[in-house]
């Protein structure tokens, strides 16, 4: 019996749904690097730790969230760090041979202890040169090479990593990102033994394009994340209420995938949660209307507030102005229609919104922006297009928490 999850990343045992993705994922990776792109709490971690959990194809995988770092330094350190705890023996017998600042440090491992390794680590690099492209080049990717072992790096929250370079260092963008991409593609994939698998919940291609940087990701295979689909939400439901041995009506499943519209899956945790609680509260078999209760009571419920808050606050943390206040209005405007809002609506409400702050835009400008905008509230999973041209929240629950409290 699967366990519900409502925050942490699944147990690679409680996978549902993602086999052909994942040997998808694993087919492209034999000649490419990968970008899996997805919104937050859709699945896109889970994935990435499964992968890791259980490598294919002769890899030994190493992974790292680097959502909090900011320099290029700070990201190669993480990764030996990373490499260095989940392999130890192979670490060692890649870098001990080798005279590097990093095989000094491994002689110095007995001192320091197996949890000392981060420490010895930098403390043995602030004794040498600040170069990271030394570093990595030839302190690191160099010895891993001729090593011929297959590593395959996943690097979670990779576009936040690229965002705090932009707001803390910005003059290192462009040199890291185009240096990593010349290892992306010298060797190529085919022939090398590095294999990167990205994960990015933001949208990286906006911010690169308008730093002028959108050609320095374009050696990487982008892929989303399949959009869970309504039978699977049923069968997602049905599962989890048969498997506790709850009665229930037989369309609670097409309700709550109605309900959820463009499933969030940490969203459908917690309704199908909820109506388990509820079942065990009234002492008898689930009815539809019990699938209303569960989603009202979500909306208003601590469990859920800082879950939905984050894709309020977040729109603060990754969209610049004028984004930032247009966002926040059109997704107001679409909070409170019935099926959604014409495009046209939307783009009325953008120039309404420019004109008020005052901007003087060229035409050609204005629209370029606003396209941006809609662009980027589906790919973060905000708005989904129901019809020709007609927008509308892609998350049924998010659409009445935001009627509700910012509406």
């Amino acid at each position: 019996m699967s366990d519900f999850y409502t925050g942490s990343p699944l147990d690679p045992e409680d996978m549902w749904f993602r086999d052909d993705f994942i040997n998808l994922l694993w087919e492209i990776l034999r000649t490419e690097h990968v970008l899996l792109t997805a919104p937050r709490r859709t699945g896109k971690t889970s994935v990435m730790d499964f992968m890791a959990a259980k490598p294919q194809e002769g890899y030994s995988a190493i992974s790292v969230f680097v959502q909090d770092l900011d320099h290029p330094s700070e990201f190669l350190l993480t990764l030996l760090d990373a490499f260095q705890a989940k392999h130890p023996v192979l670490f060692r017998k890649i870098f001990k041979s080798g005279s590097s600042w990093i095989g000094s440090t491994l002689d110095r491992i007995e001192e320091v202890g197996f949890a000392g390794f981060k420490i010895a680590l930098r403390e043995q690099k602030s004794k040498g040169s600040d170069d990271w492209k030394l570093l990595g080049d030839h302190e690191f990717f160099e010895v891993v090479r001729r090593s011929k072992q297959k590593l395959l790096f996943i690097v979670d929250e990779f576009p936040d990593l690229i965002l705090n370079m932009k707001r803390n260092h910005p003059e290192l963008v462009r040199p890291f990102l185009a240096w990593f991409r010349s290892h992306c593609v010298s060797p190529h994939p085919k022939h090398d033994t590095i294999r990167w698998l990205l994960g990015g919940s933001v949208n990286l291609s906006s911010t690169l394009d308008a730093m002028g940087s959108i050609d320095l990701i374009n050696s990487l295979h982008d892929e989303r994340l399949p959009v869970l689909t309504s039978s699977q939400v049923q069968e997602f439901v049905s599962r989890m209420l048969s498997d506790r041995n709850v009665d229930f009506h037989s369309g609670i499943p097409s309700e709550v995938a109605n309900r959820l519209g463009r499933p969030v899956p940490l969203f459908l945790q917690m309704v199908t949660q909820d109506l388990y609680r509820i079942w065990k509260r009234v002492q008898r078999p689930l009815e539809i209307e019990d699938v209303h209760t569960a989603f009202s009571e979500l909306i208003v419920s601590s469990a859920a507030r800082d879950k939905l808050q984050h894709y309020y606050s977040r729109i603060n943390q990754y969209y610049d102005e004028p984004k930032r206040s247009a966002a926040y209005a059109l997704l107001a405007k679409l909070s409170q229609s019935n099926h959604g809002v014409p495009r046209k609506a939307l783009e009325q409400e953008f120039d309404r919104l420019i004109q008020s702050q005052g901007a003087n835009l060229p035409d050609h400008e204005r629209r370029r922006l606003f396209n941006q905008l809609l662009r980027d509230l589906e790919n973060d999973f905000y708005v989904a297009e129901t019809s020709n041209d007609q927008f509308d929240f892609a998350s049924g629950l998010l659409k009445a928490w935001w009627k509700k409290y910012y509406a």
